[in-house]
C-alpha cells in the first residue's frame, strides 16, 4: 500500500539515502563520476534533518511509502517544487507521479517553478508529462567546491 506524509527528522537517514542513490543512477554519464562516488547519505541526512526540524526554513518534505519502506520524498516550498527523488528500484512504477500530484495539489499559489539539470532527459519528459512548461530560463550552478557545473533549465506550470 502506498501513502504519502510530511517528513520528520526521524525520516532523514532514509531521505539522504535516496538522495545519493537518486543522484549516482540519474547523473550517471551526466555528472563526473569520481563526484557522484564521493556522495555522502550521511552528509545529505544531517542537512535534512537541520531541514525538516527547523521551522524557520520555509517550505515542506513530503515522504512516499511503499508497504512501509520510503521509496522517494520532495521538497517544496512557496512557487517552487525544490526537489523529487525516488529510490531507482522504484523508477517507472507511478509513485514519483503520486508524490508529485500531491505536491501540486499543497503547492501555494497560482503557479509554480522547479529548475531540471538540462542533460536529464529522464527528468524532464517526466516533468512535460505532469504539465510543466520549460519557460526559457537557464541558470549555471557550481557545487563541490566549485568543480562541478551544473546546467538548469527552469520548468513553469499552473497550478489546481
Amino acid at each position: 500500500m502506498n501513502a504519502i506524509r510530511a517528513a520528520t527528522v526521524a525520516d532523514a537517514p532514509a531521505i539522504g539515502e535516496i538522495h545519493v542513490a537518486s543522484w549516482q543512477a540519474a547523473y550517471a554519464g551526466l555528472l563526473p563520476e569520481e563526484f557522484l562516488a564521493r556522495l555522502s547519505a550521511e552528509s545529505r541526512a544531517a542537512s535534512w534533518a537541520r531541514r525538516i526540524g527547523d521551522p524557520a526554513i520555509p517550505g515542506r518534505v513530503l515522504v512516499v511509502e511503499d508497504g512501509g519502506d520510503i521509496a522517494g520524498f520532495a521538497a517544496f516550498g512557496p512557487g517552487q517544487l525544490y526537489a523529487l527523488y525516488l529510490r531507482p528500484e522504484y523508477w517507472g512504477r507511478g509513485l514519483g507521479r503520486l508524490l508529485h500530484d500531491r505536491v501540486v495539489e499543497e503547492l501555494p499559489g497560482d503557479s509554480a517553478v522547479l529548475w531540471v539539470l538540462a542533460t536529464n532527459e529522464r527528468a524532464k519528459a517526466f516533468y512535460v508529462r505532469q504539465g510543466w512548461v520549460d519557460d526559457g530560463a537557464c541558470q549555471t550552478e557550481t557545487i563541490d567546491d566549485g568543480r562541478v557545473t551544473l546546467e538548469e533549465m527552469r520548468y513553469r506550470r499552473s497550478l489546481p
